[in-house]
């Protein structure tokens, strides 16, 4: 879509909409606020759901959203990062996603601590000989 967007031919209509109001939007668009609507993106998602046979209930713009957040914290992106793409004002709105953390987390602990090859024993300490 990118390459599409970006190279649109001189004259054309997506050239019109980057030439205005849609020049600073992933997806333009001839309204007055310059960019797709929630709804219409929403619409379009649903067709193209159901003509990939699957249910169009499954995909919706939360999902994408909720997908979009999630793999960038799985690639390392930091919380911060996320909220002002997320459009967040609050960080709390963001940290919901950190639960996928949890396993890098734990990768990271036990592959990388500068203690994570000192092997401890969960058995008990010996007994001193009387």
């Amino acid at each position: 879509w990118l390459a599409i967007r970006d190279n649109a031919p001189q004259g054309s209509a997506l050239y019109r909409l980057l030439a205005g109001r849609g020049a600073r939007w992933l997806f333009p668009a001839p309204g007055a606020a310059g960019h797709l609507p929630r709804q219409s993106f929403s619409r379009l998602l649903g067709q193209m759901a159901v003509a990939a046979g699957i249910d169009p209930t499954r995909v919706t713009p939360h999902v994408i959203r909720h997908a979009f957040a999630t793999h960038l914290l799985e690639g390392g992106a930091d919380l911060r990062s996320i909220q002002m793409l997320l459009g967040h004002a609050d960080l709390g709105s963001t940290e919901i996603y950190t639960h996928v953390l949890d396993n890098r987390m734990r990768d990271l602990v036990l592959n990388h601590h500068p203690l994570a090859d000192v092997q401890t024993s969960t058995d008990p300490a010996p007994k001193p000989a009387t």
